[in-house]
């Protein structure tokens, strides 16, 4: 039996939840929550396997009662059930610790199974919320760094193990150069040694 706290300050679409998860034999409704400290009061009370937590509530937000639901209680699970699916919405509940995140609009039989998931310590993301969640992290990944011809050429003679003054000799160019295409690399990679710029240009797919 997997117990469950129900978190949503609007009457109507509380009871509309509670109904949906008592057609479920192995859920139990163990309380009700109106807004997010009575929500943190009651998870400390009754300590429910899964909390599912709706977002815009009075007195603490979905998000601040998360965090502390997730930091006092490490065995209470919080999954946020929601009509919000703006960026901000989603990384801060996630960031405050919730284990999944599903639209109220979702299915019966994908909310049942997402509390299920959560139970058993899965992460549970709504299809649509996933998709969003990726394109931030594309967007907000830092450009690739730009290495010249020249400078990626000093970093595999660098990761191959040469020194100094073996890659001046194998690539004909001075020392005070390679040094040059070195500091310039260290700038673009934003690193200070030799080491950490070769594994960063390999991180990258530059080497």
């Amino acid at each position: 039996m997997i117990r469950v706290l129900v978190a949503d300050d609007h009457p109507i679409v509380r009871s509309g939840i509670v109904g949906l998860l008592s057609l479920d034999e192995e859920l139990q409704v163990v309380g009700e929550a109106s807004d997010g400290l009575e929500a943190v009061e009651l998870a400390t009370a009754l300590r429910p396997d899964v909390v599912l937590m709706d977002l815009r509530m009075p007195t603490l937000t979905g998000a601040e009662a998360t965090s502390r639901i997730t930091q006092e209680l490490p065995g209470v699970r919080v999954l946020v059930l929601t009509t919000y699916e703006s960026d901000d919405d989603i990384l801060g509940a996630i960031e405050a610790g919730a284990s999944g995140y599903l639209l109220k609009a979702a299915p019966q039989e994908e909310i049942v199974a997402g509390i299920r998931s959560v139970a058993e310590g899965h992460t549970v993301l709504a299809p649509s919320i996933a998709a969003t969640l990726v394109t931030r992290m594309r967007r907000e990944r830092p450009a690739r760094p730009q290495l010249s011809p020249r400078e990626l050429d000093v970093l595999r003679l660098v990761a191959a193990g040469r020194s100094n003054p073996q890659i001046a000799k194998e690539l004909f160019i001075g020392e005070a150069t390679v040094k040059t295409h070195l500091l310039h690399a260290f700038e673009k990679l934003e690193v200070s040694d030799r080491t950490r710029a070769v594994t960063l240009a390999m991180e990258w797919g530059l080497l």
